[in-house]
């Protein structure tokens, strides 16, 4: 949805602030927190991030834990529409990709019924990054062509997940799938996955905290334990590939030393206005 932004009406950025390590934020996403009146922020989205916005910005947390939430969806709806309508800058800070079992697309909805002007920004996605950081691509040639993403509750017992066409992708990555890692390791067995498929599960992916664990489907579930959400699995043969492409080495320092370095850059109302500008770099609205 792209609309001018007027002095009566306020404007709301839908950020994926990536997944974990604050130097993944894009450019834009940066730049749309730095202007921020207020930043309505999820628990996954990188912490460090918060520091990037400015001192008078109003931060809510909004974050939701398995079985508790602080606020419903539809409280958070409401407050992104009352801000907006109050004029302000809002930015509603995300982990990964807002479009990736984000909900980015149900707060689209109600800002759209509401005729609140948005934009999203997307983010850079833990299905592709954690994997990434743990020295496992998700696609390879001569070993995966294709790759599926699944949410991890689908181990869920209510699931209507099709197990036998997500059993036969090449790569299969669960996103929030630590409490379901049992059952999700028996219906892929079930529905024709070799007992000695590699898997690995990867928490805290990306960050100086990153552990990764890596088995098979017969013995994950076992060498897993202790893992605590957030951690995602994935499957298939790719993940013999970090034996050999292990690259990241996980350490507190400098984490955010490359996001303090990107210059800031002006969000610009209008491809007018951004012609106007002696900004050598400039996001603008089309």
């Amino acid at each position: 949805m792209h609309s001018d932004i007027s002095a009566t009406n306020g404007i709301i950025y839908i950020v994926g602030g990536g997944p974990g390590d604050p130097g993944l934020i894009t450019v834009k996403g940066l730049a749309c927190l730095r202007r921020a009146d207020v930043v309505l922020y999820d628990r996954l989205s990188p912490p460090e991030l918060l520091e990037e916005a400015p001192a008078y910005a109003e931060l809510i947390n909004v974050g939701k834990e398995p079985k508790r939430h602080r606020r419903s969806q539809q409280e958070i709806n409401d407050l992104l529409i009352e801000k907006a309508r109050a004029g302000k800058v809002v930015v509603r800070l995300k982990g990964g990709d807002p479009f990736v079992f984000g909900r980015g697309g149900e707060e689209c909805q109600a800002l759209a019924q509401a005729e609140v002007h948005y934009e999203v920004i997307p983010g850079v996605s833990s299905v592709i990054a954690v994997p990434a950081y743990a020295g496992i691509p998700v696609t390879h040639r001569g070993l995966a062509t294709a790759f599926t993403v699944v949410t991890g509750h689908a181990g869920d017992a209510d699931s209507s997940i099709d197990w036998e066409a997500v059993s036969q992708t090449g790569t299969i990555v669960f996103v929030m799938g630590v409490e379901y890692l049992p059952e999700i390791t028996r219906q892929l067995v079930a529905h024709g996955r070799a007992l000695d498929t590699p898997a690995a599960v990867i928490a805290d992916g990306t960050t100086y905290r990153q552990h990764v664990v890596v088995g098979t489907l017969a013995d994950i579930v076992e060498k897993a334990q202790g893992i605590r959400p957030p951690a995602l699995l994935i499957v298939g043969e790719v993940v013999r590939l970090r034996e050999q492409i292990d690259w990241f080495i996980p350490q507190p320092a400098g984490l955010l030393e490359l996001v303090s370095k990107i210059p800031t850059i002006p969000v610009i109302a209008s491809r007018e206005a951004a012609k106007q500008s002696h900004t050598k770099f400039v996001v603008y609205k089309s």
